[in-house]
Order: structure tokens, then sequence, then C-alpha cells
């Protein structure tokens, strides 16, 4: 699990939100695939590989397409008739990470400066920070639609350091995706992969200094 080098407990806190605040969304999308009739990998397979859905999706993180645009012009591609709230459709059974969000909370309780940094899938008509009841749990949120940025621009980095107002150095950040970690850790952020492993929450805890602030 990579992380940066240490201060003695890091005054701000940085997270992704699909994979970190959320579980590994891959085994709901293949289900609700094969509720709709197709592959289990139809969801991944065109979103990922799929060049006009890439840069249909690539659009849609940065506030150039609505998400009601991305359903209609998606659908299809797809193999689907239906494009009314695709997205909310695929992601309905979206879950929060209890106990990541719960350590979330606990940094706050302990005067930790608590920020969300998403590239977004469109806030409307699915919202899915709503969906997962997330939308209080933080002082500051940036969410890459709304600002016309997407991880990995160091842009976007800057922008969330700026409003938490914070240095890099007195920060930790947390993503399931390796390439939006790097960004961060050329700025002087500490960064920590969510790759599943059943010591992340601890190692996040040592180094916000939740332990000792409980004590």
């Amino acid at each position: 699990m990579p992380d940066t080098g240490a201060p003695a407990a890091y005054r701000g806190l940085i997270l992704d939100f699909v994979g970190v605040l959320t579980p590994d969304p891959a085994p709901m999308l293949r289900r609700w695939s094969l509720s709709q009739g197709l592959d289990a990998d139809a969801w991944r397979r065109t979103l990922t590989t799929h060049p006009v859905v890439k840069e249909l999706y690539a659009e849609l993180e940065v506030g150039r397409l609505s998400q009601s645009e991305w359903n209609r012009l998606t659908a299809p591609i797809l193999g689907l008739t239906e494009h009314e709230n695709l997205m909310g459709r695929a992601w309905e059974r979206v879950s929060p990470a209890t106990e990541m969000i719960e350590l979330a909370a606990a940094a706050r309780e302990a005067g930790r400066t608590v920020a969300m940094l998403s590239n977004s899938f469109g806030l409307d008509p699915f919202d899915p920070y709503a969906a997962c009841g997330v939308r209080d749990l933080f002082d500051v949120t940036v969410i890459s639609e709304l600002e016309g940025l997407a991880k990995p621009d160091p842009a976007i980095y800057r922008l969330v350091l700026d409003r938490m107002g914070l240095p890099a150095e007195a920060c930790l950040f947390v993503d399931d995706h390796p390439a939006n970690l790097a960004p961060a850790q050329e700025l002087g952020i500490a960064t920590v992969l969510a790759d599943g492993r059943p010591d992340t929450l601890a190692r996040i805890s040592e180094l916000l200094g939740l332990a000792a602030a409980a004590c």
C-alpha cells in the first residue's frame, strides 16, 4: 500500500468516492447488467473500452455533457432501448462503505479537515452522493462536474488543498486508482491506495493520529 512519508498526524483527509466511500461497485454492476439481459461485463467493458462511450464519459466527468444526455447517447450503445435515468438504474443499489464513513466522521470530530475529491458521473437526475448519504460528511466537497476539472489533472488537487486551507504536506489522500495517486504525490500529498486490504482503515487511522486523539 503506497504512502508517502509522515508527520506525526496529518491534519487533512481527502477521500475519493467510488471504491473508497462505497464498496467496489463491480459486483453490483455485473448483477445489473445481467438483469437487463446483457452479459455480466457489459457495463464495465462499454464504459472503459468503447471509444465513443469513453469520450462521452470524459465529457460527463467535467460537466460538458449532462447525465441525461449521457444516458440518451449511451443506452443504445449498450444495447438498451430505455435510456431514462440509465445511470440511476445501474447504480440504484449503490451502498455506502460504512467503516470508511465512520472513520471520516471520527477524523472530523477529532479536528481534522475532511474533503471529498470525486470524478463525477453526473448529478441529475441521479445524484450518487445523495443516494449514499454522504453529502453532509465533509468540510470541503470538490466534484469534477462542477469544476470543469477531473483527476488526474493536478489543478483539481491544488483546488481541494486551497479550499481546505492546508498545505499538501499536511494532507492524506485515499483513492482506489493508482493513476489518481501519482499527481497528489508529486504535489507532496501523502497517499493510501484503497485496494481492499483489511489493514487499510487502521493504516489511515494511524496516519491521522486518531488513536492518540481518542486517548
